[in-house]
């Protein structure tokens, strides 16, 4: 990090604590935020430097391309109480290996809620309760880049570990940037019809189809959304979200969860921040949101 970007840092830092302090929190916690080993960051990189098929064409210029020490230490400077190392694998035989190095992570980086992450594949039932075993907090699923139906019959003794576990899943299931086969309210509706006691919780608000996601929320009490993108200027110009539903997220307030994508976002951290407070939902659904709800799942 040269000194002309840790100023630049700097002065953000100084802007996102300054948001938390004036709603009288002790910091932030923030669901959605990736960490993975370099080389295979490196590659996701990469992809959304080469406008790869499921960034939707849209260019994706990264802002936090530091390495793994500076991304942590940002994360702290900005009063981040607990964050998440969202990693997940696009084809079978990584997912093991990804737990493995995420639970080392996990270890070595303070406030990092351990993460695990799943495939549908021979032995995924083994290796899930396996991280279960070994303390991970939060799994993430990534329905999209995986290219699986979440519905899957080697995944449905999973969601029912995971329910009976009460560890959460992030899951990427909503059909934007770009959409897949599997994307869509429709495979996870009926995931929860089979495990309705499942902490799910639905990464970019479900973005686009923001309103159906809602209703799966309205209709299953363990369902959460993440706020990661949605509502950012970059979002509104391809998905926005439709202003008639903000009244049904304000009254989920209690199940709405900050989220970021940290470090792969093409904007400043703080827009995200400033960009919720704009909805002027009132400084209590923010509170709630950018840290009292998390910790609450989390027992922080």
């Amino acid at each position: 990090m040269t000194a002309d970007t840790g100023e630049a840092y700097g002065t953000e830092a100084e802007d996102v604590r300054r948001f938390w302090e004036r709603l009288g929190l002790p910091g932030l916690v923030d669901v959605h935020t990736h960490f993975m080993p370099e080389r295979v960051l490196h590659k996701v990189w990469a992809y959304f430097d080469a406008l790869g098929p499921l960034t939707g064409g849209v260019e994706w210029p990264i802002t936090y391309r530091e390495d793994e020490e500076q991304r942590t230490g940002l994360l702290r400077r900005f009063g981040l109480r607990a964050f998440s190392a969202m990693l997940y694998p696009h084809k079978p035989g990584m997912a093991q290996w990804l737990n493995g190095w995420a639970a080392g992570f996990a270890l070595r980086t303070p406030g990092c809620l351990h993460t695990a992450t799943l495939f549908p594949e021979d032995g995924v039932e083994a290796y899930v309760q396996e991280a279960i075993v070994r303390g991970a907090r939060v799994f993430k699923a990534h329905v999209q880049v995986g290219a699986y139906d979440p519905a899957d019959e080697l995944l449905d003794p999973v969601w029912g570990l995971l329910a009976e576990a009460g560890v959460p899943v992030v899951m990427h299931c909503g059909s934007g940037p770009a959409p897949g086969k599997h994307t869509g309210p429709e495979p996870v509706g009926r995931v929860l019809a089979r495990h309705p006691r499942l902490r799910l919780i639905v990464a970019h608000l479900g973005m686009p189809e923001y309103e159906d996601f809602l209703a799966l929320a309205e209709q299953y009490a363990e369902v959460r959304l993440d706020t990661t993108m949605a509502f950012t200027d970059f979002s509104e110009r391809h998905a926005p979200f439709p202003p008639r539903a903000l009244p049904r997220l304000a009254d989920l307030g209690d199940r709405v969860l900050l989220g970021s994508d940290f470090p792969n976002i093409p904007y400043p951290y703080v827009h995200q921040l400033h960009v919720l407070e704009r909805l002027d939902l009132g400084d209590d659904w923010l509170r709630a949101v950018c840290h009292d709800n998390a910790a609450r799942l989390f027992g922080l």
